[in-house]
């Protein structure tokens, strides 16, 4: 260190007898010489998970719930920044077009992965515009009504269904969502027309759905764990190829086993950061967020919704999403879904 330091000031000695083009150079060369500790490290100051959603929804639970066990491990606050609007699209450019320096990121959805088949105009390129840190969990979707309804089983919806075709209404927490896309599915494959209603977040979706202004929802297992247990709704089936492990909703058929093969429908949520962030910082990220969904509180909160808690590496992040943006850019097609 001692000799680096006598290096740097000699060159900087002969800097009075030189050019003012090669004095900025040896500046900079210096300035290349200085140890890597001397620059501020990741993170000195608040990062900003945006949530695409209106607050109250699962998402929002669920970037909540691991913001404040990231900010123990990373020694800065984590805040949640709600951006809801546009099938999460308004939130999700806002990361897009931040700096890529790890101060900013999305808690992305399933939406994420289909609005490129949805959205031909995207601000952003999805492929491009997002670097992947982590993958926090997977869940079924449920398909649930309030107590008083009279679909008792998913085969009483589809004959209802049938028999008015048009007059039963589903809500979703916006267009491109998984309750959207959950819903757009179910009518094909089980050839039925449901009427969708839209909203900006899972709560006025939920509340809406509570007062009786819309039939049923394909809600997030997240976003309605709580009311299932206190019986303020109802569940019919779970979106999942297997049961839920849930202990909420371990006895609640899937939609595929009640009527309607091949239905299969995930909902997920992971961080991504603005495509550039170094390498470094993702790291940094990634490994806070492993460890903040391993506590007990996310645990808890994972394990009343349905949670599968799956994280892993930004790179197996990445494949997975790709692999979603495929599968349905691929039902999308099949079953002409739009959102207009």
């Amino acid at each position: 260190m001692h000799s680096l330091s006598r290096r740097v000031a000699s060159r900087l000695a002969a800097l009075s007898a030189a050019p003012l083009g090669a004095c900025l150079s040896a500046l900079a060369l210096a300035a290349a010489c200085l140890p890597a500790t001397a620059t501020a490290a990741f993170p000195d100051k608040p990062i900003r998970i945006v949530v695409p959603f209106s607050p109250g929804g699962g998402t929002d639970l669920i970037a909540r719930t691991i913001g404040v066990a990231m900010s123990q491990d990373l020694g800065q606050p984590v805040v949640v920044d709600n951006k809801p609007g546009g099938g999460t699209i308004i939130g999700t450019d806002n990361v897009a077009k931040s700096a890529p320096d790890g101060y900013t990121l999305v808690m992305a959805t399933f939406a994420h992965a289909v609005n490129p088949s949805l959205q031909p105009k995207l601000p952003y390129a999805t492929d491009k515009a997002f670097a992947p840190v982590v993958l926090v969990g997977r869940s079924p979707n449920v398909l649930v009504v309030r107590p008083d309804s009279p679909y008792q089983t998913v085969q009483d919806l589809i004959a209802a269904a049938r028999a008015n075709p048009g007059k039963i209404s589903f809500a979703s927490q916006g267009p491109g969502t998984s309750a959207h896309l959950a819903g757009e599915l179910f009518k094909s494959l089980a050839k039925v027309n449901l009427n969708h209603i839209p909203y900006r977040g899972a709560g006025p979706a939920i509340t809406d759905l509570l007062g009786g202004q819309v039939d049923l929802m394909f809600a997030t297992a997240s976003a309605v764990g709580n009311l299932l247990e206190s019986g303020k709704l109802r569940a019919l089936g779970v979106t999942s190829a297997q049961r839920s492990t849930s202990p909420d909703l371990a006895r609640v058929p899937t939609i595929a086993e009640s009527g309607v093969p091949g239905y299969v429908a995930e909902s997920w949520y992971g961080l991504f950061a603005p495509a550039g962030t170094p390498a470094p910082v993702i790291a940094r990220l990634n490994a806070a967020a492993r460890k903040a969904v391993a506590t007990d509180a996310f645990r808890k909160r994972a394990d009343a919704e349905g949670l599968i808690v799956s994280p892993g590496t930004p790179e197996a992040f990445g494949r997975y999403v790709r692999g979603e943006q495929a599968r349905w850019s691929q039902v999308v097609k099949d079953a002409k879904i739009t959102i207009n």
